[in-house]
């Protein structure tokens, strides 16, 4: 069983590095954790918060092309539980550059917003408690 404490990483390349970390430390808030270049021709971003449990890290391969999300139901989720905080968190995300798009799955438009990145992927505000 992994451990409470242990971290989580979700990683995803990209071609626009310095565009899709900056949409991300502003548009959720997140801090510059640490960044690489030149690591076996991979630059990258890592990005989150000291304290949370996950961090997300953007990557870039030299002289390769990775093009937009394979499909729409590409998610990250986030359960923003307090309206007012929910409300700020969806105009910072606009005013990052991520655009309110409809979901794929209409479920997350109940009491969520769905917002897209430059490459296509997605990100989920749901103003709701998450329970299992």
């Amino acid at each position: 069983m992994i451990p409470k404490t242990t971290k989580m990483r979700v990683a995803r390349p990209t071609d626009n590095l310095e565009k899709i970390t900056d949409m991300y430390i502003n548009g959720l808030g997140f801090k510059l954790l640490g960044r690489f270049e030149g690591h076996n021709g991979f630059d990258g971003s890592i990005i989150g918060h000291e304290q949370h449990n996950y961090h997300l890290e953007f990557t870039h391969h030299k002289g390769t092309t990775v093009g937009k999300a394979p499909t729409q139901d590409n998610l990250l989720i986030f359960y923003v539980t307090d309206a007012q905080v929910w409300q700020l968190c969806c105009e910072k995300m606009l005013s990052a550059g991520f655009v309110h798009v409809p979901s794929y799955n209409d479920y997350w438009d109940v009491v969520g917003k769905t917002f897209e990145d430059i490459d296509g992927y997605r990100v989920v505000l749901q103003n709701r408690e998450w329970t299992a």
